[in-house]
Parts: C-alpha cells; structure tokens; sequence
C-alpha cells in the first residue's frame, strides 16, 4: 500500500480507479519478480518526457533494460500496444543519453493472456530487441533467460535512471506537445541546434515584450538550414505567446497547404483521443488544450482574405512559416483578380500581410520564418519581397535579422543597402544553422547541397555515418520497399517521395499526379492502404515540405539529369522539354533543384534514391542518363543497396 500511495500522491492530478486497480496488479507481479531477482532494480511509471509517455515499469538487471508495458485484463495482444512498447524502448534507446549504449528489451504483458511460447527472439542492430508478448507467468522465466545468454556488463542503475534525456520529435509530435502546454526546452535536445533554438526563442521574446510594452511595430527574419527547427521555433512563439497571457491573440500562419492540413488534424485527432482526461500542469496547459486547432494553425491566404476589407486583425504576434513562398505582386495580383474578384489589386503577398497587421494602433510583431534555397513554385519570392515591402510605408518598422542576410549573394545591392540602414546590429541567434531534423546526423542537409552542387568531395566530407544515417542508393524499387518496412519499428513512419514533375516514374509504377490525401498519408496506422507507410502512392515536394518522416525513399527522375552538370527539365506531352532561365529572379531551373533539396532533407533516420533504369525502347527513359545520375550519386558516396 505504501508503493500505491506513493504513485498516487506523485501524480499531478487525482488517480481514477482504474489506474489504482492496475497498478495494485502490477505492484503485486512485481513483488514476486523482485523476490527471485535481488540484484534488479525497479522503476515504476518511469517517465519518458518526449510528449509526456511513461513506461508502467522498468527492470535493470543483468546488464539489460526491460521496458514492461501491461494491459490489465486483457487476453491478447493489440497491434497498437506492441508498437507503445516498443515506441518506449525506442525512445529511450535514440534519445535517453545512458540508454545509447544499453541492450533495450520491451516486454508486452497481458494480464489474462494464457501461457506463451517463450523464444529469445531477434535483436535489431542497435540492441534494441523486438518485443516480446507474454503472459504474467511468463515474465520471470523470460527475463531470467534473456540475462544468461545476454552477456551484458552490469552497470549502476541509479547512474543510469538520472541520465540526461534530449528528444527529437518530429514537427508533428512537437505540435501536439507544445498545444498541451510543454515547453520547447521539454521536447527539444539540449545539443547544439536545440540551445540554438532556445536562443532564437529568446531573442524574439525579447523583442515582442519590448513592442507590447512601449508600443511600436518590428519584424524579425528566422533563417536556417532545412531541418533546423524553423517550424517549431515557429510553434514555440505561438504557443508560448498564448500561453502567457490568456488576452493576447496569437497564430501561425502558413502558406503551405498540407502542412496546415496535416497539423490540425493532427491536434484534432490528439484532442479526441484525449477527451475526457486531466490536462496536467498549470491554466496556461489548460488554456492551451481548449483553443481551437484552427485558429492556432491557420492557412496564411485564408487569413489575407478575412482582412480585404480592412478590419484590425486581433492577433498581435502573427508567424509566417515558409515566409519565402509568399507570393510576389503579379501573382498575388492574378490570383486576387481571378479567384477573388478583386480587380485592382495590385500587392505583393508580404506587402499586403504586413500593410494589415500596421494596421494596429498600438503594437505588433510578425516574425518570417525563412526557408533559404526551398522556393519550388514560380511566384515564390523569397525573402526579398519582404524587404521590398519594408521600403514603401513602413519604415516605422524596427527589422531584426541574423546577419548573413546582409552578405553579398543573399540579396541584392540595394536591398542590402537598405537593411543595413535600418539594422544596425544583426543578430546571430536569428540563424539556426544546425539541422535537428535527423537526430542521428546533422551534416545531412550540408550532404544535400553538396549533392545537389558539382562537388562530390564536399559530399563525401559531409556524408553521415552509415550507421547514424544511412544514405542508400538502388535500381530496383521492391527491394527499396523491402527495406523500408524492415526498417520502420513502433510509431516510426517511411514513405515515397517523387518530384511532381517526376512523370517518366510512371512505368514504375508511381504516378505523381495522382492525388493524395495528406493527412491519410501522415496520420494513418501502417495497416492503412493510404498511409505513407503503406508505400503505395508517392508524396511530392508539395506534399511535403515543411513535414518529415523517418525513413524515406527518393524516387529520381530525368526531370533533374546530369549531363556532366545538373540540368532541369519538364515533361510535356511525349518528351522532356529544357528549362531555360527567365526574367523571374529565381529562375524555373532553381525550382526543380529545389524540390529535389526537399525531397532529399525529409529523413530523420535514412533513406535510399531509387533511380530506375530506364528502358532503352523509350526514349524518355533513356538508360545511360539513369545512369549518370546513379554514378554521380556513387561518387558522392550514396551505397549499392543490396
């Protein structure tokens, strides 16, 4: 009863009874485990902080870690709670400093199951064992046998519990995290991108507390490389705006339809999933957990056109992700006369955007999230378009940017010229230069640029370590796939990625105009024919960027060849047409490369390029140009999948 008692006053709200009756047979089970193994010790409820997750038990003994999950009067063994358990083991395994180099074996109980069939099982490389399904008395005889012939080195228990935990969500977890009110330091790594992040937290902080104090109007730019976190420091100021003072309106904004999508059905379904239960911590997670996912995560056109007519927006602190797809005059101008009947317009996407938060007779502050080298659609500005709005009637505006922006090759003289007046002192924690995106590499976005260059020596300098970050290449897309499902454990996600221009993919059996269903494709289980992880239909750049996964493969097309250089063309009617340079500022050429750089920076854990190898009776498919792009992958050092 002492143990009950203790669980029950740890929590940070009232136990039903359930829980306190699972717990009285966990407790119980456990006491006669302990009794014939003197030397392991027992963590109850042992916290996992990424998203709040907590493991029933944990035993150490033997120089292993079991991870044990059990479901009360339950008779067999559901699909989604092998993969929590497993999904625990994982975490702590990726992400728990002192569990990096511990032999992991999750243990799935159902307390009314019958006897199992006891196995040893397969261990996967990283030590981390697949799960094993057991019935109450088959725990102690499996843990004793896992020990004698696991030959693993003891080690202090207590040392190992206190270990240090630095997770990596992806984009997805993170937001449903942070609607819950846990802060970014929770569910971010302390290394160097995530202590980045928190300084660029600060330095915007900062500056809205100083405008919403002494009244006055300021844009800050956040750049960084892809995967550095730009969405979720994004999320973070959001979040963290709203939760501090329950009258200040705040919103992220994106341009990025899918994203959108994907995010508010994804609180959405967090929410229903979790109706009904105690929202832990302060009113500020409470305040959190009953705001609307559309309003927290709104479509930045939807958000102009409420405004055409000239109301005062009641956010004060607004954040545009992806700010450099917003779109320049002539296209804004197109669409608002065809789409919206608005036959005069005559503004750039930021000019309008930042002409209707001026329009605040006190404060406000907008932050840009800038994507440098991610524009993959004609109209697609850039951060210059911003720059030029500043110039016309809102040099009240205090701007703060880091200072690469006023380097030569970022933007134009006179732009440059116009920053630096208005900019005094740049600020470095506005770039986030670290890519967090994969928590076993960071050099994977540098690789990318590189492979994307005429540089493969620069490629093989910044190549991730196989074993952190495989980087696979392949001809033969069922053996893609193959790898792919063998790779993906518990809630972890793998899927296909394809240029939407990638037509001659076709005979392979991927059509990438065929239109698919992002939130399906994100948020579905793996027994879902839609589901990413169902590896049957391709997700574009549109699709995806912004989003991640763990495990992906790239599908090349001639859309983007190497004919001793990289060359950008499209596909129209029967054969492939060159893509020339225009008047636009970045040309259709940049456009092209750019997706691949999106496709190419989607992997958290690894992923393979399948380049097909064409057909010698098509002449749009011919070999020898698959072929170059292979070879040129080879030399940058991609592996023959095996």
């Amino acid at each position: 009863m002492a143990i009950l008692g203790a669980l029950t006053n740890a929590l940070p709200f009232a136990a039903e009874i359930a829980q306190r009756g699972a717990w009285k047979v966990e407790i119980d089970h456990l006491q006669l485990i302990g009794a014939q193994l003197p030397t392991a010790e027992i963590f109850l409820e042992f916290a996992i902080p990424r998203m709040g997750r907590r493991a029933d038990a944990i035993i150490v003994a033997g120089g292993l870690v079991f991870v044990l999950e059990y479901k009360v009067g339950e008779r067999s063994f559901p699909r989604h709670a092998i993969e929590q358990v497993h999904g625990y083991a994982l975490d702590l395994k990726n992400f728990h400093v002192t569990s990096h180099d511990k032999a992991i074996v999750p243990l799935l109980i159902s307390t009314e199951a019958p006897p199992q069939q006891l196995g040893l099982g397969f261990w996967a490389d990283d030590r981390v064992h697949e799960p094993i399904r057991l019935g109450v008395g088959d725990v102690l005889p499996t843990i004793q046998r896992m020990i004698a012939v696991g030959g693993a080195a003891p080690f202090d228990a207590a040392e190992w519990a206190s270990g240090g935990y630095r997770p990596t969500p992806n984009i997805i977890e993170a937001a449903e995290a942070l609607y819950r009110g846990h802060a970014v330091t929770e569910i971010s790594r302390s290394e160097a991108g995530a202590e980045n992040l928190t300084r660029t937290a600060a330095a915007i902080e900062a500056v809205v507390d100083r405008m919403k104090a002494n009244g006055g109007k300021a844009i800050c730019f956040v750049t960084g490389v892809p995967g550095a976190g730009k969405t979720l420091a994004g999320l973070n100021i959001a979040c963290g705006r709203m939760a501090k003072d329950v009258g200040e309106d705040a919103t992220f904004l994106s341009g990025n339809g899918p994203l959108v999508d994907v995010l508010r059905e994804a609180l959405k379904r967090d929410v229903r999933a979790r109706k009904g239960r105690p929202v832990a911590g302060d009113g500020d997670a409470r305040h959190l957990a009953e705001r609307s996912p559309d309003k927290f995560v709104q479509n930045v056109h939807h958000f102009r056109d409420e405004y055409l007519l000239g109301a005062i927006p009641s956010e004060h602190v607004v954040v545009f992700d992806e700010a450099q797809r917003a779109w320049d005059r002539k296209q804004t101008a197109e669409f608002m006369r065809k789409k919206r009947g608005q036959a005069g317009f005559d503004m750039s996407e930021p000019a309008f955007l930042l002409s209707v938060m001026d329009r605040h007779p006190d404060w406000c502050v907008v932050v840009c999230l800038i994507g440098e080298g991610q524009e993959i659609n004609r109209g697609e500005a850039g951060v210059s378009e911003w720059v030029r709005a500043l110039q016309g009637d809102l040099r009240h505006w205090e701007v703060h940017l880091p200072p690469h922006l006023l380097e030569e090759g970022s933007l134009d003289a006179g732009l440059r010229w116009h920053l630096s007046q208005r900019v005094p002192n740049p600020e470095p924690e506005l770039h986030l230069a670290v890519s967090i995106r994969s928590f076993r590499a960071e050099t994977v976005s540098a690789y990318v640029a590189a492979v994307l260059g005429e540089n493969s020596s620069a490629a093989l300098a910044t190549l991730p370590r196989p074993s952190d970050f495989p980087v696979l290449r392949t001809r033969n897309l069922a053996t893609a796939r193959a790898r792919l499902r063998a790779k993906r454990r518990a809630g972890e996600r793998a899927g296909l990625l394809a240029s939407s221009n990638a037509l001659r993919l076709k005979p392979e059996g991927l059509y990438v105009k065929a239109e698919v269903d992002v939130c399906n494709w994100f948020l579905n289980p793996v027994e879902d024919v839609r589901s990413s992880d169902a590896l049957e239909d391709a997700a574009t750049e549109f699709d995806v960027q912004g989003l991640e996964l763990d495990w992906t493969c790239v599908a090349w097309d001639l859309n983007l060849r190497r004919i001793d250089k990289w060359e950008a063309r499209a596909f129209r009617g029967t054969r492939w047409t060159a893509i020339h340079g225009d008047s636009d500022e970045l040309g259709r050429a940049d456009y092209v490369r750019n997706a691949y750089r999106v496709l190419l920076t989607r992997a958290r854990q690894g992923m393979i390029i399948f380049v097909p190898p064409g057909d010698a009776e098509d002449a749009t498919r011919p070999p020898a140009e698959y072929d170059a792009i292979y070879n040129w992958l080879g030399d940058c050092g991609a592996t023959e999948l095996t």
